[in-house]
């Protein structure tokens, strides 16, 4: 965030603001300890082996942090996951594909957490029927933990607390090599559509097109609002509702409590915490070091959760390369702006025919702290 720091600060250009961000006591202090210990006490203190297993799967990738399942505990081995209908993304996922690939990260974080500890997850997809053409209360999956011997460790799972979805800018000076993104992309499942990008002339354009999928999205009102209206400002907000995209940190707080960088100075296109806040993310997009993506030949909600499963493994294992990786969704969403933006990726992809489901940019970024979560006891219903 040094660059980011830079030039909020040219916005600011106040000497309160960095006294307040820099002030030892005010920093010590911003830490939202509540919405984080979700990642600290994970398989801890669980003696029911399905919360064990749920409490590594709330730490899962989801899109805008939203964080959408719930989870009905049944019998003494058995449970129901589904998802609250207040925290999908109309805008910008408006069929709630996103939404489903979430809940098919929490799927597979689950069960390699339940192989760890000894047990098979026996998971029943769409029990009561795929929900179409939008997610309708019907459940995503019933699951039983079985005592199985012959269930194997993932070596990914080491790399749980480890995994970030990192939203920096990457290393420009570091290529990242094609057999490491090949890499990546070996751990999706049969049958998944996979593939990556290390030329410099296709870096290039997917650069750009991933730049112009951006600028619509935060050129839509409708689209940008549904961002700005799940921020989270400061450590209050965020230990109070650890959903959302968390603005936190001591340097975002004394913005925030300068009125700098405000839900409502965001709201504001003409303002120059936005029209700063597109500067940076163009500085983001433009360091890809390369692409991956997973998809499948059609777009069934089994075909989501199964992109799910796959992106959670393939982050998983960015992790333990040593390299950082960003999912983009813009040019993935179907809305009306974003469709021509949509079968372009396709084209350029060479994947005209099928439906891809995660697209990321990788390389090397720096080091980051986790994102809030819920604790898997507000989950279960």
């Amino acid at each position: 965030m040094a660059k980011s720091r830079r030039q909020f600060l040219r916005i600011a250009g106040s000497t309160a603001v960095i006294a307040a961000a820099g002030a030892v006591g005010f920093a010590a202090t911003r830490t939202p300890d509540k919405a984080l210990a979700p990642w600290s006490v994970a398989g801890e203190a669980y003696t029911d082996p399905r919360k064990r297993a749920l409490s590594y799967a709330v730490l899962a990738p989801n899109p805008h942090n939203q964080q959408p399942w719930l989870v009905t505990l049944e019998g003494t081995d058995s449970f129901t996951l589904s998802y609250d209908l207040d925290q999908m993304l109309p805008h910008t996922d408006p069929l709630n594909r996103q939404i489903v690939v979430g809940l098919g990260c929490f799927l597979e974080l689950m069960r390699m957490a339940a192989a760890s500890d000894g047990h098979r997850a026996d998971v029943d997809l769409f029990p009561e029927g795929e929900p179409q053409p939008l997610l309708d209360g019907r459940p995503i999956a019933r699951v039983t933990l079985v005592k199985d011997a012959s269930v194997v460790t993932s070596p990914l799972f080491a790399e749980v607390f480890n995994r970030r979805s990192n939203k920096e800018p990457f290393d420009t000076s570091r290529p990242v090599a094609p057999a490491d993104l090949a890499a990546i992309t070996s751990v999706a499942g049969t049958g998944a559509i996979t593939g990556t990008v290390s030329d410099a002339d296709m870096i290039e354009r997917l650069r750009d097109l991933s730049w112009r999928a951006h600028l619509i999205e935060v050129e839509t009102p409708r689209t940008y609002m549904e961002s700005v209206d799940v921020m989270r400002f400061g450590k209050a907000e965020i230990d109070a509702k650890p959903d959302g995209i968390d603005m936190g940190g001591p340097f975002l707080e004394a913005l925030n409590m300068a009125g700098i960088l405000t839900r409502d100075t965001l709201a504001d296109m003409s303002s120059q915490a936005y029209k700063q806040g597109i500067d940076m993310y163009r500085e983001i997009l433009w360091s890809a070091m390369g692409y991956v993506y997973v998809g499948a030949a059609e777009n069934t909600r089994r075909d989501q959760i199964g992109a799910g499963r796959d992106w959670v493994r393939m982050n998983l294992k960015a992790t333990q390369l040593g390299l950082s990786i960003h999912p983009l969704s813009q040019a993935l969403q179907e809305y009306p702006e974003m469709n021509s933006l949509l079968a372009e990726l396709h084209e350029t992809l060479g994947q005209q025919g099928s439906r891809v489901q995660m697209f990321a940019r990788v390389g090397y970024g720096p080091a980051l702290s986790p994102s809030p979560r819920w604790p898997i006891e507000a989950k279960i219903q």
